[in-house]
């Protein structure tokens, strides 16, 4: 999920739906009605921002941002997320030796070099700052042989 906010990365840690594409106005309101009303989801997107779609998500977990986002790794996380950052970083040139989810020290060297070619504080924490950037810099690289589909 990209876009809407500036240049501040729209990704977090769950599951979203944009769907009704398809579906007429007055379709697209009915569905809208039963995902707001089923309690099921976190947000359900205002539908006047979705003129021409539905989107509702379940987030999961801390974000690392007060506006939403992944959640801070660190050396010794395990996740999913893990798996993203290593994704970014070895798409951006700083290898983490693997896409294996777990936060190593490779990880967190690799991390500490791509804050430093960033200007950001190098202190090998995933958190807010280092999560923007590193979205926004693998937007539009295309994929690479690390990629992950």
């Amino acid at each position: 999920m990209n876009g809407g906010h500036g240049n501040q990365s729209q990704h977090y840690a769950g599951v979203a739906f944009d769907v009704g594409q398809n579906l007429s106005s007055s379709g697209r309101r009915t569905l809208w009605n039963s995902a707001n009303s089923s309690g099921v989801w976190s947000y359900v997107e205002p539908i006047n921002l979705t003129p021409s779609w539905v989107h509702f998500d379940k987030r999961f977990g801390r974000p690392a941002c007060s506006t939403g986002g992944f959640p801070t790794l660190r050396r010794g996380s395990i996740s999913n997320y893990v798996c993203i950052a290593q994704d970014d970083l070895n798409t951006l040139g700083f290898r983490t030796n693997g896409l294996d989810g777990i936060f190593g020290s490779a990880t967190e060297n690799a991390v500490r070099s791509y804050q430093r070619s960033r200007g950001l504080s190098a202190d090998g924490i995933i958190g807010c700052n280092t999560w923007r950037s590193l979205q926004e810099a693998v937007v539009g690289t295309g994929a690479t042989n690390t990629t992950i589909n």
